[in-house]
């Protein structure tokens, strides 16, 4: 049961979801989350703000997570294999992944999203002291050759957030200069919807999401669309959480 770890867990950390998955299914359509902090950008890779980790995590899925026993498992990947030199990884991913605009996941979009990631996070830049080349072999292969033996390889790629993007909306782009950061697509457990800044973000359930029959996930699958709130003032904040305009906070 690894899908949605990731996902969950910073759905917990934010929003206490957890404690609403018992809620009856006719009453839980939609949850509004009252969040500690803004949304300022819709890149997670551009910022360390934990916000934007939890907004990584609703729209954008991982190569691997960690499981409930705090184990680094395959998520997108569905089986990975390394050399007996321990020199040469390869990552076949899932089969069905697709982007929310309905285009299928390839494993170019993910070397482009490795490397995306490994420009800006600290993590990542650590990683690539030690590979020599990150490439797509086929479709659905990725093939990463070190320089070295790295035992903590296959732990990195969980550490920090490394969202698999499609790279003809995002490589070589920031939130800067590229449009599509106004409307993500990605490939996560949602879909991003609206971004009032100052307000609110909306999210609607990916139903194309490889993991949404796995056991872990059926709670949040009671709730069709998901609202980040923000609220300026901590007083405005718990009044919301008080008169049901907000569900958890």
């Amino acid at each position: 049961m690894i899908a949605f770890k990731k996902s969950a867990a910073a759905i917990a950390a934010a929003a206490c979801l957890s404690s609403l998955a018992l809620a009856p299914a006719a009453e839980a359509q939609t949850i509004k989350a009252v969040m500690h902090s803004d949304v300022k950008i819709l890149d997670p890779i551009w910022t360390t703000a934990y916000i934007q980790r939890n907004f990584g995590y609703m729209v954008w899925d991982t190569l691997f997570a960690m499981d409930e026993k705090f184990e680094v498992k395959p998520q997108m990947v569905d089986k990975y294999d390394v050399s007996a030199d321990k020199l040469t990884w390869t990552f076949t991913l899932r089969d069905g992944l697709e982007w929310t605009n309905g285009t299928p996941v390839t494993a170019e979009d993910c070397v482009a999203s490795i490397k995306r990631w490994a420009a800006r996070d600290a993590v990542g830049q650590k990683l690539m002291t030690f590979v020599l080349s990150v490439t797509a072999k086929n479709v659905k292969t990725i093939e990463i050759k070190l320089k070295e033996p790295f035992p903590p390889f296959i732990s990195m790629f969980e550490t920090g957030t490394m969202p698999m993007m499609p790279k003809h909306i995002y490589d070589g782009t920031d939130y800067r200069n590229n449009p599509a950061n106004q409307k993500p697509v990605g490939t996560g457990p949602f879909v991003f919807k609206e971004w009032v800044q100052g307000s609110h973000i909306l999210y609607e359930r990916n139903p194309n999401y490889w993991g949404k029959d796995l056991p872990i996930s059926k709670g949040l699958w009671n709730f069709d669309t998901v609202r980040f709130d923000y609220y300026r003032d901590a007083n405005a904040a718990f009044e919301a959480f008080k008169s049901g305009l907000a569900d958890v906070r």
